[in-house]
């Protein structure tokens, strides 16, 4: 079996590959374990980082917005895809055309690919908790609706009623996860709303400056990259009958403060590090993060088996090990 990661170059994107290339069997919607015989990595970009020398790993550029782009990746041997493409907030806010192009059209683009096969392949989406917004309550619950009040979060809501509707038209077998802030990113500041979550902690960790620009007082909905990767996995091996007609779910995580955040920083890395982040509020930044919900209670999602992280100095402890070697500045 082939699987084909859009946005394959990116953080999340780059690790799930090589937990597929580890793991080397993926079971599919009907619990049948395949062999990963081949991953391919499409983007907009070549990585940053060099992939590893491995046969069955590949790469592909273009654009998602593309149709004849998108049904060139795809070939009779591709058994799930994971559809990680995307404008992150920020981006999708500040050009609307682009975000449409990407977010909207890039997922049409990959179901219609996906429908062509005529084979019903396993999708799985990155969608996001920004499919919330507007007046919510304190607690978001699994039937609660959606409302989104950005660019980005209504085009991840209209995606996952995509795949919804692929799915049961027997086009697709799908499935599209609600992610929390996935904390802490490698590399340097994106244009997502919320980048400054993984750059409080990786720059201080790195020696350097980070700006916050929200309070202390800010909550957040959170999950490591570990048990983000770990969700799309299990997201593409659960049956097709554990879904059921609802093809989407609100993942789990856990809220802290930036302050909490900041604590745990301290416990694991000391004040130096602490000491590093430089507080500037940016109105543009908090107007979206405002319009994100930060406390959940995803039954659902728990009930499906996917995980949270017990303590958020487990996640900082867990970028250390896995992308930092095991070393920060002190």
């Amino acid at each position: 079996m082939r699987v084909l990661i859009t946005g394959g170059t990116g953080f999340i994107g780059r690790r799930l590959a090589l937990t597929l290339l580890e793991r080397g069997r993926l079971a599919d919607g009907s619990g049948n374990a395949r062999p990963v015989d081949a991953v391919t990595l499409f983007d907009v970009t070549a990585p940053a980082v060099p992939l590893p020398a491995d046969p069955r790993l590949s790469l592909r550029t273009g654009d998602i917005g593309d149709p004849a782009t998108v049904k060139a990746l795809f070939g009779n041997d591709v058994g799930c895809v994971y559809h990680l493409a995307a404008v992150v907030s920020a981006g999708a806010e500040q050009d609307f055309d682009l975000g449409i192009r990407v977010n909207l059209e890039g997922t049409r683009n990959v179901l219609e690919a996906s429908r062509a096969l005529g084979t019903a392949p396993t999708v799985v989406l990155a969608s996001s908790v920004a499919v919330y917004g507007g007046d919510m309550p304190k607690v978001i619950g699994d039937d609660f609706h959606t409302t989104p009040t950005t660019s980005y979060g209504i085009q991840k809501a209209a995606s996952e009623l995509l795949v919804n509707d692929y799915s049961r038209k027997g086009f697709v077998d799908g499935r599209a996860l609600r992610l929390p802030t996935v904390v802490v990113r490698p590399g340097k500041p994106n244009k997502a709303a919320s980048t400054w979550a993984s750059s409080i902690i990786r720059e201080p960790l790195n020696g350097e400056e980070a700006v916050c620009p929200v309070p202390p007082e800010q909550e957040m909905w959170l999950l490591s990259a570990r048990k983000a990767v770990d969700a799309f996995v299990r997201a593409a091996e659960l049956p097709a009958e554990a879904w059921g007609k609802n093809r989407t779910v609100a993942l789990p995580g856990i809220t802290r403060t930036v302050r909490q955040m900041v604590k745990a920083l301290g416990n694991v890395a000391g004040k130096a590090a602490t000491a590093r982040i430089r507080w500037q509020p940016d109105p543009f930044v908090q107007r979206i993060i405002d319009g994100w919900p930060t406390r959940f209670a995803p039954k659902r999602g728990l009930a499906l088996g996917f995980t949270a992280d017990d303590r958020f100095e487990d996640v900082i402890q867990a970028f250390i090990e896995d992308e930092l070697g095991g070393r920060f500045v002190a």
